[in-house]
């Protein structure tokens, strides 16, 4: 596969950004991959190869790169009628309405303009209501580039993740391991007082898709309801993708105070929101006292675009089509790791999925999750399937990295940049395409 142009267009990059991207992600080895447009399911690179896409823009695309005619026409009609205003518009009024309408714990929404200022958002208006500093997250959860939550360690001492956020900081969050009910409790009776909220993905996006073992996202509401702590569900990769219009709280039958949106809910444009009580999110300005502004939130053209994808998906059994996929695509993959690496753990629900790379301590197959790992206690692998992101970090990531994803990448099928970010399917997918992308995994593992 000739990758020249990809290979010069990074050069150049080296020259005038740093590590020659604009997110550190996708700075893959040996140089990344720069893509020319998209095409249904697929991407074209700068050379003109051609591969089966499952990174869909990091989750937003549902509906592939080839747009449905009803939400091309919005989003052309919104962006010739002029950029952008500075003022209200009626199609963000829209689209509030269809969110509330759909999301279980959504009674009012702030539109704001990526994941990152929606979860720095929600854990200010969650310090302002509860007049508390502390904020409980999970290790190995991801909230965007933000100093409340990188964070690592452990409970008692949080230090930064990265350099350039202060050490006094971190001592605000509290980091605690997914799936960790006892810890939890443990936290919540030395800092209950102090806690403002728990910030929790429904489901490990960043850190190869970790499902909630049963009944642990009830004990955080339990918790929560019990001091006087919010409860913020981050569903900047689930929502609109797990559990469709319900998003995976209606999955998981937990309902937050608070949760935050990204990806889908813009239709592939730079979106973020912060949904929950009204009562509570009625605290930020110009309503309450909790400041929050932007110039671009609630751009008319990601409005239009957002709306009309969740429309459409609504009206065209969208989730029917890319959750059977979904479906497929882990249940072959399953049937090939049982047979050529045993060790290995097949992850995802609805239209997510990846194959980790886990060090099991037994290479026992039988009776395995038939379609990824569901944290079933009677399955024969519920203590070798990863429930924290630790479990995720031991794995093999190194080979994923420098080995499979390469090899999968000159077989024409695009994966995320690591082990740990999800991978996606479209509306835009195929059979044709899960077959194509299960006879290279086989071929991967012969």
């Amino acid at each position: 596969m000739n990758r020249e142009t990809s290979r010069d267009l990074y050069d150049r990059a080296l020259s005038v950004m740093p590590g020659g991207v604009n997110s550190s992600v996708r700075a893959v080895q040996p140089y990344p991959t720069f893509v020319r447009r998209g095409d249904g399911a697929h991407v074209i690179d700068v050379d003109g190869n051609r591969y089966i896409d499952y990174v869909m823009g990091y989750g937003p695309l549902l509906l592939g790169h080839d747009l449905p005619q009803p939400v091309e026409a919005a989003i052309q009609r919104a962006a010739s009628e002029g950029p952008m205003y500075g003022a209200p518009t009626e199609v963000e009024v829209d689209l509030a309405e269809f969110v509330v309408r759909h999301v279980p714990s959504v009674e009012m929404i702030r539109f704001v303009n990526s994941g990152t200022e929606a979860t720095v958002s929600a854990v200010r208006l969650a310090r302002g209501y509860t007049g508390r500093d502390k904020i409980v997250v999970m290790r190995g959860g991801y909230h965007g580039a933000q100093e409340s939550t990188l964070v690592e360690g452990d409970a008692e001492h949080p230090t930064p993740s990265t350099s350039g956020v202060p050490a006094a900081f971190a001592r605000e969050t509290i980091p605690v391991p997914f799936n960790d009910e006892e810890a939890a409790r443990e936290v919540f009776e030395r800092h209950g007082e102090e806690i403002a909220a728990v910030l929790v993905e429904p489901i490990l996006g960043n850190t190869g898709i970790t499902m909630p073992v049963d009944g642990y996202h009830g004990t955080l509401r339990d918790l929560c309801d019990e001091y006087g702590s919010l409860l913020i569900f981050d569903e900047v990769i689930t929502g609109f993708r797990v559990g469709g219009l319900e998003c995976a709280q209606g999955t998981f039958g937990v309902t937050p105070d608070l949760t935050t949106f990204g990806k889908i809910v813009g239709g592939g444009f730079p979106v973020g929101a912060i949904g929950g009580r009204a009562e509570i999110v009625e605290h930020f300005s110009p309503a309450g006292d909790v400041f929050q502004s932007g110039t671009f939130s609630g751009h008319p053209v990601t409005m239009a675009a957002g709306l009309e994808t969740l429309k459409y998906a609504a009206a065209h059994d969208v989730y029917d089509h890319v959750n059977a996929l979904g479906e497929r695509l882990r249940e072959g993959l399953v049937d090939v790791v049982a047979d050529h690496a045993p060790e290995y753990t097949v992850v995802g629900t609805d239209s997510l999925f990846k194959v980790v790379f886990t060090r099991a301590s037994t290479p026992a197959q039988d009776q395995a999750c038939t379609a990824g790992c569901a944290q079933d206690p009677d399955c024969a692998r519920y203590e070798q399937c990863p429930k924290t992101g630790g479990d995720v970090r031991r794995a093999e990531t190194e080979r994923w990295e420098r080995l499979f994803r390469p090899f999968m990448a000159e077989r024409g099928i695009m994966l995320t940049a690591n082990q740990f970010e999800c991978q996606f399917v479209s509306y835009a997918h195929t059979e044709e395409d899960v077959e194509e992308t299960l006879e290279a995994y086989e071929a991967y593992f012969e």
